[in-house]
């Protein structure tokens, strides 16, 4: 079997015949940091990074190789009067105007055109709804189905932000297959993620319960209603946090 430390995300390899049926610590040889090969982190609630392989890319279940894109149901436009439309541009030309005044005002603030782009690994039961909410805040939104789908578009996606519910596959393990895709990250990617846990019962916006789950923030599953709002929050903290960090390497805020 296969752990992965928690500090500087080398793998091991463990013999799994020669190894005891019970939970047991090993040194990471690299940074001597403590590795378990117990349960998961707190963030998926169940077993996790021992899991093996990834998952088998010929699985016959597996028909889509990555995530679909979200496409949120058009409604119909009302019908406007002339003055209604003139005056409908005027404000679209106020705004755009401010919008760029901001923008040469914080050289590193996000294009207005370059919408962030966010992966839902869910249960069936909340992907429309948290797929809805960051589609209509302004997200290009992918909504895993599975696994596969899930971890193929981690790796071909250039991906901002991914949210992530512990029931999410769970005949595959899915949720310990994306923390540990996240787990391996390189410091530099990694900061580039904003990774996400919806949960059943950690606390919203829980700072110290989301460094234990190694996530940049927790929303919990009851507060769904107001994701957008708590989303616009978590990333506003997270952009001025690394706001140096941008300036220094011309990075453009998540």
């Amino acid at each position: 079997m296969i752990i992965v430390c928690p500090k500087c995300a080398t793998r091991l390899q463990v013999d799994q015949e020669k190894s005891p049926n019970r939970p047991f610590n090993v040194r990471c040889p690299k940074c001597s940091a403590t590795i378990s090969s117990g349960g998961a982190s707190p963030a998926i609630e169940q077993s996790a990074l021992a899991v093996g392989g990834s998952p088998s890319t010929d699985h016959p279940r597996f028909e889509q190789p990555t995530a679909r894109a979200y496409e949120p149901v058009a409604k119909p436009a009302p019908a406007v009067e002339a003055g209604s439309a003139n005056e409908a541009l005027q404000m679209l030309a106020e705004l755009l105007s401010k919008s760029s005044g901001r923008e040469s005002e914080n050289p590193n603030a996000r294009p207005a055109w370059n919408k962030r782009k966010a992966l839902v690994c869910a249960s069936e039961s909340y992907r429309e709804p948290v797929a809805k909410k960051l589609s209509d805040n302004g997200c290009e939104v992918y909504v895993a189905e599975d696994t596969r789908q899930a971890i193929e578009t981690m790796r071909s996606k250039q991906l901002d932000v991914v949210l992530l519910e512990p029931q999410f596959d769970p005949a595959e393990q899915g949720s310990a297959f994306v923390v540990r895709e996240v787990n391996v990250l390189r410091p530099p990617q990694r900061r580039r993620l904003f990774f996400v846990l919806l949960s059943p019962s950690l606390r919203t916006m829980d700072a110290h319960a989301a460094f234990l789950n190694n996530v940049n923030a927790i929303v919990n599953l009851n507060d769904l209603e107001d994701l957008d709002r708590i989303m616009d929050i978590a990333l506003r903290e997270f952009n001025e946090l690394y706001r140096e960090f941008y300036s220094a390497s011309g990075l453009t805020a998540l």
